[in-house]
């Protein structure tokens, strides 16, 4: 008798495991009430294998024969629980979403669920940190649990629409969605994709920060490109007043003959502004040439 119930207990809890896993959304019957709260069935026909939803996770009263939708996830004795805090998303949607925590597997995101969901490093793109904000999608993994990639071009070419009332020279909001050796991708609050070659990218960018840029040129399918960089006059200006800045703190010195990779690197811009802004520079009398060499007037 005794073997014969363990045999049934092995198979109960081999058939919950299988069935029923953490991180999944599933909706379950109530059966009976407690003091914690009410239990579900786990539809083993053992008891034992009911799970507890408590009171501070349910979001309405319940009773028994009630069927409920419940997110499940492992408490800290590793115990199957429930909770009515269900994600927010559908799998297959995408949204904007905080980083919550991070770990040497990959990192957790805050969807609406009563856990993060999980993003395995081989979803990533770059390293986010917690607190960021970055794109991302719900799926099924190979395993049944929800989880959470970053390969989300697809669905956001899908998500777009086609710039409507814009020209060149407008400003336009987003959030960066990919990042590629062309340049950026961002997805503005109107639903335009928008493209930011790596000559307009003035600074270092990560995967969904808010950005402002300036329309460089419409594209007959709707589709933008963009700039970082201010209109033509306000960015000379800004180009000659950082290699003036470079220059006081280099012994009030530069070369004219600096790399194209230096100069990109160093002040974020084209050897062709670099010279448009050396020749306003010397054209304003703050500057000298003495070889290839351009020296600060004192």
């Amino acid at each position: 008798m005794m073997e014969a119930k363990f045999k049934s207990q092995s198979q109960s809890a081999l058939k919950i495991k299988t069935e029923l896993k953490p991180m999944t959304v599933v909706t379950l019957k109530v059966v009976r009430e407690s003091d914690m709260g009410v239990f579900l069935d786990a539809e083993t026909g053992n008891t034992s294998d009911d799970i507890l939803l408590h009171k501070v996770q349910q979001t309405k009263e319940l009773k028994v024969g009630d069927k409920v939708e419940v997110f499940l996830y492992l408490d800290p004795k590793k115990r199957l629980t429930a909770s009515m805090r269900v994600p927010k998303m559908h799998e297959g949607q995408i949204a904007r979403t905080k980083v919550i925590n991070k770990t040497k597997d990959g990192i957790f995101l805050d969807i609406g669920a009563e856990r993060g969901i999980f993003m395995p490093f081989r979803e990533m793109k770059g390293r986010p940190d917690v607190g960021d904000e970055i794109w991302a999608k719900l799926y099924t993994d190979k395993s049944g649990r929800l989880a959470m990639t970053m390969n989300v071009s697809d669905e956001m070419r899908r998500a777009s629409k086609p710039a409507v009332d814009v020209k060149r020279g407008d400003k336009i909001k987003g959030t960066i969605f990919n990042i590629i050796d062309a340049g950026a991708l961002l997805l503005s609050d109107e639903r335009y994709i928008v493209f930011i070659a790596q000559k307009e990218i003035t600074r270092q960018l990560k995967l969904g920060e808010e950005l402002t840029v300036r329309v460089t040129f419409v594209r007959d399918d709707g589709k933008l490109d963009a700039s970082m960089r201010e209109q033509k006059e306000q960015a000379l200006s800004k180009d000659a007043e950082t290699i003036l800045q470079f220059m006081k703190n280099n012994n009030g010195t530069i070369s004219e003959d600096l790399a194209p990779e230096f100069i990109y690197k160093k002040f974020h811009m084209s050897k062709a502004a670099f010279k448009r802004a050396i020749g306003h520079l010397f054209k304003d009398h703050l500057i000298k040439r003495k070889g290839s060499i351009f020296v600060m007037n004192r």
